[in-house]
């Protein structure tokens, strides 16, 4: 059998979104009989750094075959046209793609990641593309609403390898009652409101520690984000955010923040069966936030905000929702219809609830965990599910 060749055109690595998802596509489909993946940069150790020798022996194959089509590629220089080859391409806000291959292929998909709701002429940039992708049902209307291209939605997913309920390692004082918060640090993942709700709630339990996974490969888009707080976030002389500094001068005692460096996606599990809560209360989600289906899998109960794609998350007494009316104002340039904000005290509440009520914060993790697996949330069955729609396409 012909194995039907895909290029993922954008990287596979073990640290931030777009990485996360190339790698779970590239492990699941490195020996699939049907599908061959590639990726749209070279597949180097360094963006592997967490993966277990022996998953990196089985798809050390994969990755060299992707690594020499590659080179093959860059050879030809743009029309793949005469190859049976599809090619995914990354579409970000306003559907801007930045592709790693700049090329024109058989098929040509687009996957659709859109925080901001501005589509300037979606008619143009969405020309060359036989379908599109995207991993929320807030994303697919807006494109529906926008183009008429056949729009697949495929949510994304966790892997249940790594991310399931376990026991505590016993290292941290089981009397601090442990609150998780995760994702690159801007505007529209509220980490203002995430400041602000937990140094209310931290004052009035001393026992209360903010535990933050806050940094990515991108500080400098991170630096200056102020939101509702007193004092912005800055870097310090060697470009790192000072993320401990900025906390603390909005109100938090040092003793009840935990920073966590930048690490990869395969470490998160142990961090998170260590967590009482997890907080997630971003403004906009385009996907349905990848920290909050890890925690949710990990049995970690997760208050979450009820607006964009966090509402795919969101079933009874699988986490904690909190209402997130709009309308809000982002940036100049942003398109903000359907984002929403939650009210602090709300918040505050929301963590009490789970502070005080330790029969309900057990009962909705377990059923955070069992609800990942009943909708098939792992990257398995998006692997799956992406791998039936694409061989439709060939």
């Amino acid at each position: 059998m012909t194995r039907r060749r895909v290029l993922l055109n954008w990287e596979a690595n073990t640290r931030f979104g777009w990485g996360i998802l190339g790698f779970n596509l590239l492990l699941q489909w490195a020996s699939d009989p049907e599908i061959q993946p590639f990726m749209g940069t070279p597949i180097e150790p360094q963006g592997l750094v967490g993966t277990d020798p022996l998953r990196l022996q089985a798809i050390t194959p994969a990755i060299v075959a992707a690594n020499q089509f590659l080179r093959e590629l860059n050879a030809i220089q743009g029309d793949l046209r005469r190859h049976d080859l599809l090619v995914i391409d990354a579409l970000g806000n306003n559907l801007l793609a930045s592709p790693s291959v700049p090329a024109i292929a058989r098929r040509n998909v687009g996957r659709c990641i859109l925080e901001s709701t501005r589509l300037d002429d979606p008619v143009m940039r969405l020309s060359k593309y036989d379908s599109l992708l995207c991993a929320s049902n807030w994303t697919a209307a807006l494109l529906r609403a926008s183009t008429d291209k056949p729009v697949a939605m495929i949510h994304e997913g966790i892997d249940h390898s790594l991310f399931f309920p376990g026991p505590r390692s016993g290292t941290l004082d089981p009397g601090r009652f442990y609150v998780f918060s995760g994702g690159k640090i801007e505007f529209r993942k509220a980490h203002d409101l995430v400041v602000l709700a937990f140094r209310e709630f931290a004052a009035r339990h001393a026992d209360a520690v903010l535990v933050a996974a806050w940094h990515s490969p991108w500080p400098k888009l991170s630096a200056g984000l102020q939101g509702k707080l007193e004092v912005p976030l800055k870097c310090d002389a060697s470009g790192r955010l000072e993320i401990q500094r900025w906390v603390v001068d909005n109100g938090i005692n040092p003793r009840q923040f935990i920073e966590l460096p930048l690490m990869p996606n395969s470490l998160m599990p142990t961090v998170l069966r260590e967590m009482d809560c997890a907080l997630q209360i971003s403004r906009c989600e385009a996907c349905t936030n990848l920290p909050a289906k890890e925690a949710m899998a990990c049995a970690v109960p997760v208050i979450l905000a009820d607006n964009t794609g966090c509402r795919d998350l969101i079933d009874k007494d699988n986490c904690v929702p909190v209402a997130s009316p709009g309308p809000v104002t982002a940036e100049p340039g942003w398109g903000t219809d359907g984002w929403g904000e939650c009210r602090v005290d709300e918040v505050v509440a929301a963590l009490e609830m789970l502070y005080t009520d330790t029969q309900t914060r057990r009962r909705i993790a377990l059923r955070g965990a069992e609800w990942i697996l009943e909708q098939r949330r792992t990257w398995r069955d998006h692997a799956a599910a992406l791998k039936a729609h694409l061989l439709e396409l060939f």
